[in-house]
């Protein structure tokens, strides 16, 4: 008798058939997932009042110079080409420059903006414009100070691969208020990420809560089109029939990542329509595309941007848009304002553009890299490096709009030499706490059963930052 009918007999027989047993090792989260498939991504109520409809997180991958654009210090001026004192830096040790480097002063003037007269370095002169719009974050911190486990650890609270972005929990949490676009998009602009697709994975969680990448030109996602000589017709009886052997597997076996799939094939279907009447910038006024400062036949942050507020006007939940290239290791000066010209028009253009429709009150703007720069310079002629700065997670900044945050409002400080974090510190996990918080959230409740116990965004840490709450 062949063996492997033998083994599918005996297991039938005991009464643990093949679809029984894969289901034996689904958790109770998944298996409830599973069993409610079609329903995964449905609107779900929020377990606390919410005043965040939807996220854009501008991440800044490479960590922006704090020192450059928010903290400004005259202490580093005056101490400019002298090591820190050794009560400052202790035992600290860095990657690239020894703990006795000397310090270097900020590269550019900070002036005081607005009613709320927010410091907001020369670099960014239109988000100085809109300094009354945003709330700063000057006590930042974070346990990681290499750029991959830092992107990961913002994202999902964790410092390795496998767990679920903040995104993912939101889907997770709240479902979709759109079934024409994913809920949940990713862009990336600039130069590759050091965290890569883990960045807005769905970890553990199902796959459906999965982050959507979109390409920055021609078709937003690939093979969403139909090939040539595939009519209509024939991809709807595809579909048709792939959607329902997909259903008579699913009550089989229960795997939620068919529901995944199920998932996908239709949301591919809805996306022929959706998609190109997203991307269709050539619809928005001139005024709006000189406002982002965006050429809508070109790829550019701006391009993203506003494309970002256009998905939130769809029902889009959560946004991310990831600039990468802020790594000053040398020349933290040319390094900064190139980034600033690529990307402060159009996070100020996105928060004012948001505000004049109306939107803004329910739609979180979050900016922001992984960690913050050192007052010490780094030189180092073997590598051509010189004027840079090493990666500090001892202390930098992000700042806010929108969503239920305060405007207008400076939280925190660092020390005269920008070095430690001395009044009001926020933790990563604070950050994302406060996010969901805002969402409607309990980062505290949100939670999912895997590998035996219950995990949660933050873990067993973070505080909701009240504080910053309008």
């Amino acid at each position: 008798m062949n063996s492997n009918i033998a083994r599918r007999w005996f297991l039938s027989q005991c009464g643990v058939g093949l679809g029984a047993a894969a289901l034996s090792q689904l958790s109770g989260s998944a298996r409830a997932f599973a069993d409610s498939h079609s329903d995964s991504l449905a609107s779900q109520p929020a377990q606390r009042p919410a005043t965040a409809k939807a996220v854009i997180h501008l991440f800044m991958a490479g960590a922006p110079s704090q020192l450059e654009l928010f903290d400004e210090k005259p202490t580093l001026t005056q101490f400019e080409g002298r090591p820190l004192p050794k009560s400052v830096i202790g035992d600290q040790r860095y990657a690239f420059i020894q703990p006795d480097a000397a310090v270097l002063g900020p590269q550019f003037k900070f002036a005081k903006h607005g009613q709320s007269g927010a410091q907001i370095s020369e670099a960014m002169p239109h988000l100085a414009r809109i300094a009354d719009d945003i709330c700063l974050i000057k006590s930042m911190h974070t346990d990681q100070f290499n750029h991959a486990p830092a992107q990961i650890f913002l994202n999902s609270g964790f410092s390795q691969p496998g767990r679920p972005c903040i995104g993912s929990w939101a889907l997770y949490g709240l479902g979709a208020e759109t079934q024409d676009l994913p809920a949940f998009v990713v862009m990336s602009t600039g130069a590759g990420l050091s965290g890569g697709a883990a960045l807005w994975s769905s970890g553990f969680l199902p796959g459906v809560y999965n982050g959507v990448q979109f390409r920055s030109q021609g078709d937003p996602i690939l093979n969403v089109n139909n090939p040539a000589g595939v009519s209509e017709q024939l991809q709807g009886d595809t579909f048709a029939l792939i959607n329902q052997l997909n259903r008579e597997r699913m009550k089989v076996v229960h795997d939620p990542e068919i529901a995944t799939r199920i998932a996908s094939f239709e949301m591919a279907a809805r996306l022929q329509t959706s998609a190109p009447e997203l991307m269709d910038l050539k619809k928005e006024s001139q005024h709006t595309l000189d406002l982002y400062g965006c050429d809508p036949d070109k790829p550019s942050f701006a391009r993203a941007c506003l494309l970002a507020r256009r998905m939130v006007e769809r029902g889009v939940r959560f946004i991310n848009i990831y600039h990468s290239g802020w790594d000053a290791h040398s020349n933290v000066k040319g390094n900064v304002q190139n980034n600033c010209n690529t990307t402060d028009q159009a996070s100020a253009a996105l928060v004012k553009d948001l505000r004049d429709r109306g939107l803004l009150d329910e739609t979180l703007v979050v900016w922001g890299g992984e960690f913050g720069r050192t007052p010490m310079v780094e030189s180092n002629a073997a590598l051509g490096r010189s004027l840079g700065r090493d990666h500090h997670p001892q202390a930098f900044t992000m700042w806010m709009a929108g969503g239920g945050v305060k405007p207008g409002m400076t939280l925190g400080a660092t020390d005269d030499f920008g070095f430690h974090v001395v009044e009001a510190p926020v933790h990563v996990h604070d950050l994302q706490a406060t996010m969901l918080h805002l969402m409607g959230l309990d980062h505290e409740r949100l939670t999912f059963h895997h590998a035996g116990r219950d995990f949660r965004l933050t873990d067993v840490h973070g505080h909701v930052v009240h504080d910053i709450l309008a």
